[in-house]
């Protein structure tokens, strides 16, 4: 679990479910996506996620709101396996619903995972990608000091899909600091 001014980044609980699932069936959060998850896939998003955090300790964690208990979405690490040519990897990744978007809370949360994945884990370097569409995105990674290095096309797109290319961004340790 980690706390930031304003978050609780912790395991998944049932009660997170119906939110997570609204959350994908969701057009606008869903937009940077190829599509929609039915409700069976965020579950096995949850079931997959959480399998990850009871492996390695760290994972995609549920966020709350510390004032209001609310789940507002997910901030965290994930391997990523041998899909890309910067394979394997840990990447950093985000999820909010949209009423939580534009609060700052997806940066304050990445840089909580970010000081885990350095300080505690002890990671050389994390990468964080998306589609060189998701300009939202791409400015979180920014925020907290993340330098884009390619731009490549996803392998599960098809080319002439509009979300097919992607941008690669990186962080060392060595180059990092907490702010």
């Amino acid at each position: 679990m980690l706390e930031t001014e304003r978050l609780i980044l912790r395991p998944w609980q049932a009660s997170d479910y119906p939110a997570f699932i609204a959350m994908g069936q969701n057009p606008e959060v869903m937009r940077y996506f190829p599509s929609l998850l039915t409700p069976e896939q965020s579950l096995q998003f949850i079931e997959k996620v959480t399998k990850q955090i009871d492996q390695y300790g760290w994972g995609l964690w549920a966020v709350e709101l510390k004032e209001t208990k609310e789940f507002i979405g997910f901030i965290g690490l994930q391997p990523q396996p041998d899909l890309f040519e910067f394979t394997p990897c840990v990447e950093i990744g985000w999820r909010l619903a949209k009423k939580y978007w534009h609060r700052g809370y997806a940066t304050e949360g990445a840089r909580a995972v970010l000081d885990y994945a350095f300080n505690t884990l002890g990671l050389n370097k994390v990468v964080s990608f998306t589609a060189t569409v998701n300009t939202p995105s791409e400015a979180v990674m920014k925020k907290i000091g993340m330098v884009k290095t390619q731009e490549f096309q996803h392998p599960r797109l098809p080319k002439d899909h509009p979300l097919c290319w992607h941008v690669l961004y990186e962080i060392n340790q060595s180059n990092y600091s907490s702010k």
